[in-house]
């Protein structure tokens, strides 16, 4: 998994009157937890740029104060106007401890539904999962290069060496599903047959009302 560092400030004193001064000042106020002791610190805004404003998940490393900690980010609350965010909670992990964290999908293959008219409908983004920190892939694989119309990947069927999905084994994944062009197409065809049979029936209709002599 992409790992990638950055560096926090110890903070001398903790509280809301503190959190507001640094939220003026750019930074956001975090949180670690995990190890011997809790660390209190805050990061410039910029800093989650690869974190959290990211499609991907990460394994962080954190330095603060001189020291370097193996990290994930836990919790991160944003302003609900502004959206900005407004605290983090990040949690220590060790190389001998699994850990839960959220893994992208990616999509591979050509679904046949697809080629047909269907839609691929993506249910879940990101996999929650448990391993090692060395286990932890960049994203979970989705082949989709033999999924039909009606047709879904679940959890269930999911397997990567070294991880173990939490999410539940019946909750689905991707799916292929019928759309309105898709039907149309096959009904268009049986309608197409049914007029030829019609159209046969109505000539045979004729032919016969032609042997017929006609009234003197």
């Amino acid at each position: 998994m992409k790992t990638v560092s950055v560096s926090g400030s110890p903070r001398e004193s903790v509280g809301k009157k503190d959190a507001k001064v640094l939220r003026r000042q750019g930074l956001v106020p975090c949180v670690l937890y995990g190890g011997k002791e809790q660390v209190s610190f805050s990061m410039p805004e910029l800093s989650f740029k690869d974190i959290i404003y990211t499609p991907e998940s990460c394994l962080i490393k954190l330095e603060v104060g001189g020291k370097t900690y193996d990290v994930i980010l836990q919790d991160a609350q944003f302003h609900p106007v502004t959206g900005k965010i407004i605290h983090c909670d990040f949690l220590q992990i060790f190389p001998d401890k699994p850990v839960k964290i959220d893994i992208p999908i990616s999509v591979s293959g050509n679904s046949p539904g697809v080629i047909k008219g269907g839609k691929l409908i993506t249910k879940l983004r990101k996999l929650r999962v448990k391993g090692l920190m060395d286990a932890l892939p960049d994203k979970i694989d989705i082949n989709i290069s033999k999924l039909q119309i009606s047709d879904s990947v679940k959890v269930g069927e999911l397997a990567v060496e070294g991880i173990e999905f939490i999410d539940p084994a019946n909750a689905v994944v991707v799916i292929v599903k019928m759309t309105r062009g898709a039907g149309a197409d096959d009904e268009e065809e049986e309608e197409g047959e049914e007029g030829a049979e019609g159209g046969e029936g109505a000539a045979e209709g004729g032919e016969a009302k032609s042997d017929t002599p006609a009234a003197e």
